[in-house]
């Protein structure tokens, strides 16, 4: 597939859009991390919570899966394999406690099936609210589950991926969710099915050698983290400075590990039409 690359508008033609309005009383205010400038809640959520500048800020899992799925088509599975604390880890309960009242959800993913533009799919999402994404045994779990529904009932996959690697408090029982989920994407894909990864910021770690990177088509959103080791990490093992772009979605397009990067407003027509491209499943599930 070809590469396709989305530009901005230049950033005094932004300014002009009128889109910096004076916020509401008590509505909620954002500041961006790369322009610094405020942003109130309503006027993200009209922009898909991207800036004016281009800065994608990072959202929960299922607010993006009502914003890139068909109205009111999500039908989440899964819902009820949940990690305990298989090693005793010193603390973990608290902080499975502590993800699940600010994500409001019980795991790092959110797995289901939907439509888009028509089309049935299988989803997945990844919710950086819950410990930053991270993969446990539960999370490996629901995502190998629904490859394997997905293979099952000849549905293509879409994912969305957002994570800081592999949960240390599972130790090697998380580490082996690499293998169990890259052998449910393969199964699925021996069947001729269709898988699309969309990396968001940051796809690290233990997700990015595994699945994240599984899919046949890969898309970006702009200026995701994408990347295995950390950059200081990188920088100590090989005793070099690395470039300022280094592990962004621009840096793995450009060197091959993406097919193309997609704005957030963008992704849910790219992803449909890419679905319609090879089939479309519209039978019913």
């Amino acid at each position: 597939m070809g590469i396709l690359k989305f530009l901005y508008k230049p950033q005094n033609e932004l300014e002009k859009d009128g889109r910096n309005a004076e916020p509401s009383v008590g509505e909620k205010e954002y500041t961006c991390p790369n322009c610094h400038r405020t942003l109130v809640e309503s006027t993200l959520e009209n922009d898909s919570w991207v800036c004016t500048c281009g800065y994608h800020f990072r959202i929960g899992a299922r607010k993006r899966l009502q914003m890139m799925t068909d109205s009111d088509s999500f039908g989440e599975l899964f819902s009820s394999v949940v990690t305990d604390d298989p090693l005793s880890f010193p603390g973990y309960q608290q902080k499975l406690s502590k993800a699940r009242n600010a994500s409001g959800e019980s795991e790092s993913v959110i797995t289901g099936t939907a439509t888009i533009d028509g089309c049935r799919v299988a989803v997945f999402a990844m919710s950086p609210d819950f410990m930053m994404g991270s993969m446990g045994t539960a999370t490996g779990e629901r995502i190998t589950r629904l490859f394997e529904y997905a293979t099952e009932h000849s549905l293509p996959v879409v994912g969305w991926t957002v994570s800081g690697g592999a949960r240390m408090q599972e130790g090697l029982l998380s580490l082996m969710q690499m293998a169990k989920t890259s052998g449910a994407v393969l199964r699925h894909s021996q069947e001729g099915l269709l898988y699309i990864t969309v990396l968001t910021d940051p796809t690290t770690g233990g997700v990015t050698a595994s699945f994240a990177m599984e899919g046949d088509i890969i898309m970006a959103e702009p200026g995701a983290t994408v990347g295995f080791a950390g950059r200081r990490v990188v920088e100590q093992t090989t005793m070099e400075s690395l470039p300022r772009d280094f592990q962004t979605s621009e840096f793995i397009l450009e060197h091959g590990f993406a097919d193309l990067i997609v704005p957030r407003k963008d992704e849910k027509k790219i992803i449909a039409d890419l679905l319609h491209m090879h089939g479309g499943n519209h039978d019913s599930i």
